[in-house]
Parts: C-alpha cells; structure tokens; sequence
C-alpha cells in the first residue's frame, strides 16, 4: 500500500518540540569576494523585499480555497502517484482551520481543526485522529505553509534562500528554498520549494523533500482568496459507525 502523501509532513509539525529560532533573514551563504558578496546582498535585500510584501498580504488574508495537484514520488520503486482535490484555509480567531479534500484516484479527507488533526478514509470507513495542541503553533506553522503564512510566520521556522523568479500560470513567482530550522523536523522533512506570488501571499507551486529522497510536488490552480467558505467545508463526511482510531 502506497503512503498517504500528506501525513508524514504534516507530522512533521506534530512531533517538533521547542521554540522556533530568530534570525532566518542570514540564510544566504556568506561569500569570498567582492563581487560575490554585492550578489549576496542584492539577492538579501529582494529576499527581504518579498518577506515585507507577504507580511502586508498576510495581514488581509482571511480564506483561501484552490484545486491542486499532487505528485508523490517514492525512490525505492521510482513511482509516481498522482492525486487530485482541493484544498481550503479559514483563519479563525483561534488560528487556522484546513481541509483537503482528495477526489482521485481515491477519495479522502484531511482535516485540521481546533487543534487535532484528522485523516477521513471513506474506502475503509475509518478516522485516523493526532492530536496537535501541545504544538498546535507548529503544526499551522506547516499547514498554511504557502497560503497565508507571514515572511515573518517563514523565517522562524526556515533558513530561507531566494533561488531567483519564474512563471508559473503566468504569474510571476519568487522561489523560495526553504531548510527547516529543527532538527526534529529535518529528520522527516529536509527541504522545501515554494514558488510564491509575494503580492497575494500564496503559493502556485510547492515541492516536499524527504530524507529518503522521496517528494511531493503540488500544483495549486484556480486559486480564490478571503471568499467565504461554507462551515460545512471543515467537517468530516463521515457515517454512522464509522471507525475512529487513535495512533
């Protein structure tokens, strides 16, 4: 049986432990050389000027709502998976609510909410329950990863490289590298690429790596902001007798 995408990042914001680390703004490697250095500080300043402009959006967000794409790739077998669905953010005044609603090949439910996050298997009509309050702070951290999250939400949690600009849909994206700042955390989740639109504080493109050497890239597409999204969203669609288990 092939793994569940989602979760092992996810947990990977469950299980780290200890406050986040000031400073990430220093992540650009020190230089030898004049010229090198003046890249440095160049590429220091855009990468400061793109942080400000996701502070500002961050501020405004409310919602946000997109389909997306999934590609998990798994290096022992050298397989692809692909998974389709769409994806919803609420900020509460209690933090951050999200569902991830996967449509094919097989349906499946996400679920982060008041703290616990819950994974809805339909096909074995069974809730999978972890329970995040004690690092209910990081794992949001993680789940508004690229929707939402403020420059300052990123350089806490991440030593941060600017790896230039591309086109993505035909909008003009700042790619982020992103190194996780816990060690804890390195040890599931080692690296992540984000191609950010600064200006709406959103990703359309996100890239996952695992130690194992595993990823997952997803593909955000019709993405809607600060539009309201129905309570039912962020409900489980379970049935009566439904199994709920606990890890």
């Amino acid at each position: 049986m092939r793994k569940l995408s989602i979760i092992p990042l996810l947990l990977a914001g469950l299980l780290a432990t200890g406050g986040a680390t000031p400073g990430a703004h220093k992540a650009m490697a020190v230089n030898h050389g004049k010229q090198t250095a003046q890249q440095s500080n160049a590429g220091q300043q855009g990468l400061d000027a793109i942080l400000e402009q996701m502070n500002k959006a961050a501020a405004a967000f409310r919602t946000a709502q997109a389909d997306f794409e999934w590609d998990q790739y798994e290096r022992v077998v050298e397989e692809h998976d692909i998974q389709n669905g769409r994806i919803y953010f609420r900020r509460t005044k209690s933090g951050i609510d999200a569902s991830i609603k996967v449509t094919s090949p097989d349906s499946k439910q996400v679920l982060f909410k008041d703290g616990k996050l819950m994974l809805y298997q339909p096909k074995i009509d069974q809730v999978t329950e972890y329970k995040s309050n004690a690092n209910r702070a990081e794992v949001e951290s993680f789940m508004s990863l690229g929707f939402g999250a403020s420059g300052k939400d990123l350089a806490a949690n991440f030593e941060i490289k600017l790896d230039g600009w591309e086109t993505i849909d035909g909008v003009k994206t700042a790619k982020l590298d992103l190194t996780p700042k816990q060690e804890k955390v390195r040890s599931s989740l080692s690296r992540v690429l984000l191609w950010m639109d600064p200006v709406r504080d959103v990703s359309l493109k996100q890239q996952f790596f695992e130690p194992s050497g595993d990823y997952r890239l997803t593909h955000y597409t019709n993405i809607r902001l600060n539009r309201k999204i129905s309570d039912d969203v962020f409900r489980l669609k379970t049935r009566p007798g439904t199994r709920i288990v606990t890890p």
